[in-house]
């Protein structure tokens, strides 16, 4: 697998998931897809999705939206060493950061957002960068952090310390169960060492 095409959330309510995806972040619904799920999950699912977006205020508008869209703040927007940002629990569940590595606003604020980055939050960092899933690594930081390139794939993927990653996200590191996360991209269908599962989409022309 080269690239992730899309990535499906499995949730209880689909209907009113998308409904939410629609109106917090104007979602792609081909990018991420929705579809029934009743797994038995609780706590840290081992991963979070994260929305960069251009500027702070682009930040604060995704925020804002997803607020009022349902959404339950679990770290205000504010200024850090690396930049702006946010994270909201989606009413499914899932948990997004919304972020941009910019200072200041350059620009009319929008929602509109440059990459969709799944971060996978696993025990052994060495270990999974090995597995590596075919990509080629961009950026690694030792034992806690890889940036694998995933080429012109929908999707962009990072690895990062389960314990440090759920620290980012406001929320205890302890979870069990199923992730309700399937990735999706042109290859074999495979559940890797982390217990994500990708599935096989055709090749892309």
């Amino acid at each position: 697998m080269n690239a992730i095409d899309s990535l499906t959330l499995e949730v209880a309510d689909p209907e009113a998931a998308a409904r939410f995806y629609s109106e917090a972040f104007a979602l792609d619904p081909s990018t991420v897809r929705l579809r029934p799920g009743d797994a038995p999950t609780a706590g840290f699912r081992g991963f979070t999705l994260s929305l960069v977006a251009s500027q702070p205020g682009d930040v604060d508008a995704l925020f804002t939206a997803a607020v009022d869209a349902g959404a339950t703040a679990l770290k205000p927007a504010a200024k850090s060493l690396w930049g702006y940002g946010g994270v909201v629990r989606a009413p499914d569940g899932t948990i997004w950061q919304l972020a941009t590595s910019a200072k200041k606003d350059t620009a009319p604020v929008t929602r509109a957002f440059d990459e969709l980055v799944l971060l996978l939050g696993v025990e052994d960092v060495r270990a999974s960068k090995r597995f590596g899933q075919g990509f080629t690594v961009a950026k690694s930081f030792g034992g806690k952090y890889v940036e694998f390139d995933t080429g012109a794939g929908a999707v962009k993927l990072s690895l990062y310390k389960r314990r440090g990653l759920a620290k980012v996200a406001g929320v205890p590191a302890d979870g069990s169960g199923s992730h309700r996360l399937v990735l999706s991209g042109a290859g074999r269908p495979f559940s890797d060492p982390d217990g994500f599962v990708w599935e096989t989409e055709p090749a892309r022309a």
